[in-house]
Order: C-alpha cells, then structure tokens, then sequence
C-alpha cells in the first residue's frame, strides 16, 4: 500500500523498493487507493520499481490506480509497460 501524494517532493521517500524480501518468480502487487495526489515524479518512480523488481525477477503490478496517475501513464505512452489494474 502506497499513501499520500507521489510527487517530486514525496518521491525520495517512496524510492526505495517496496518488495526487498520477495522471492524470484513471485507476483507483486502495489496498492494505489490511498495516493491522493501525483505527478510525473510518480510515474518515474513506477519505473523505477519495475526495473528493480525485474533485476530480482519479480513481477510488479498496480492495482487501484488514481485516474490522474492513469491519465499520466497514457499521456507518456507507458500503458504497455506500467501493468495498471484501475479497479
């Protein structure tokens, strides 16, 4: 569970991988319900989690992402890259 905002000002505390103790082949899963507010810092730190959950072969998926969060994902073209699960 991710809360508050995801913002250029919030992102530092949020940079470090959320899923250190997960296992090779494992599904992760980040919740975005509570995220009241983001920017692009927020869209750069999802990449940021997908490469480091890659490198531990992990999968990383987002579920009940913000429609602003979403709006941004499509704007950069990412919505292949970035699995969003919006419900």
């Amino acid at each position: 569970m991710v809360s508050g905002p995801l913002t250029i000002d919030s992102a530092k505390v949020h940079q470090r991988f959320p899923f250190e103790q997960g296992r090779s082949g494992e599904q992760m899963v980040v919740n975005l319900a509570q995220v009241e507010v983001v920017d692009s810092a927020a869209v750069s730190l999802m990449l940021s989690w997908m490469r480091q959950a890659k490198a531990m072969n992990l999968e990383l998926s987002f579920i009940h992402a913000p429609t602003n969060l979403r709006s941004l994902v499509d704007l950069y073209g990412l919505s292949e890259v970035l699995p969003l699960n919006y419900s």
